[in-house]
């Protein structure tokens, strides 16, 4: 990394994309972090920008990209132009951060993190969720043995959206449909607590009327006796269990989504009151232990700890490695539920 950048107060970022990802996530969260400063943003919503952040130049993507001034660029654009643009960046001497899911090709993913560390830049993936409270609740019970052996693990993401959305994320072309979106969240948790693995059943589909890509989906992974079970479906009045982990000793219930991401489009930021807590009501339970705490969530870690990575203090919050890992297991899971077989991941 170069001495000049090592040594930085402050790093520019430029933003590609204000959509959902940069404007509820990226943008508010970076606010929340004295490393960082929002100098220019790529996007057409010019109104919302000169609302939200008067000091920032809204750039072509183009112009962006090639902005001597930056330092950092965040790619939050829709899924098929990630890895393209992460690409450009880096050969621009540019640090990049890569909205979720990485790329479309564990592959291409792993390819940009030797590009990476060629050029002696810093590319990291936002995995927010693996800053979730209740999974870093999980990941605190399964690292203190208090479930003993683990039999199985379930965790749900499911919403109520009966009208099909008028949006990139729900179209057939290459990154659309929830797989993609909330199974991205939804592995990259899995992986992170028992690796890659064995081998992936699973089912996939569209429901509702007019979906032109994936809204429904159910995968099964097999670690030795372990089974982990992840599904997510757009038609759910009343959600499944957030997380049930059943293991010898005692089993974990969670109800409810994280609250970071509702705190974030009502204006609450990192360091507030109430940041990233849940309600008691909202606490998880063990079968035998009785109510369980959820640990506070904190989004704002990933960029506090790539700071730190850019001053060469640390590694990044989530390499290209394990991100392109995540990809592996979704392409697997969608030759699984075309081919309608087992994949192997061995």
């Amino acid at each position: 990394m170069p001495d000049s950048l090592s040594k930085r107060d402050v790093f520019r970022v430029g933003l590609i994309g204000y959509g959902l990802a940069g404007a509820s996530f990226h943008a508010p969260l970076l606010g929340r972090e004295p490393a960082f400063t929002l100098s220019a943003v790529a996007t057409r919503s010019i109104d919302a920008v000169a609302r939200d952040w008067p000091g920032a130049r809204v750039l072509s993507v183009e112009a962006l990209l090639a902005d001597p001034a930056l330092d950092l660029i965040i790619v939050a654009s829709p899924t098929d132009s990630h890895a393209a643009l992460a690409e450009r960046a880096l050969r621009g001497g540019k640090h990049v951060v890569v909205e979720k899911p990485f790329t479309l090709d564990s592959a291409e993913g792993v390819r940009l993190g030797a590009l990476a560390r060629e050029r002696g830049l810093c590319l990291a993936v936002f995995q927010n969720r693996r800053w979730d409270g209740d999974f870093l609740t999980v990941r605190q019970l399964v690292e203190q043995g208090r479930l003993g052996k683990l039999y199985s693990f379930e965790s749900h993401f499911d919403r109520f959206r009966p009208q099909v959305k008028k949006r990139w994320k729900e179209e057939a072309g290459p990154g659309g449909g929830s797989l993609w979106d909330l199974g991205a969240h939804l592995v990259d948790q899995a992986l992170q607590l028992f690796g890659l693995p064995e081998s992936i059943t699973a089912d996939a589909g569209r429901q509702r009327p007019g979906a032109q890509a994936v809204d429904w989906f159910h995968l099964l992974l097999r670690y030795g006796e372990l089974r982990v079970i992840l599904r997510s479906g757009s038609v759910v009045h009343e959600p499944w269990t957030r997380f049930v982990v059943q293991g010898e000793a005692d089993a974990y219930f969670k109800q409810g989504l994280d609250p970071q991401e509702d705190q974030l489009k009502a204006g609450l930021r990192p360091g507030m009151a109430g940041w990233g807590a849940e309600p008691t009501e909202r606490h998880g339970r063990l079968s035998r232990g009785g109510a369980v705490p959820t640990v506070p969530g904190r989004y704002e870690e990933f960029y506090r700890q790539l700071a730190a990575a850019l001053r060469g203090e640390g590694p990044v919050p989530v390499t290209a490695e394990s991100a392109s890992e995540t990809i592996r297991v979704l392409q697997a899971a969608h030759r699984s539920a075309a081919e309608g077989r087992t994949v192997s991941l061995g």
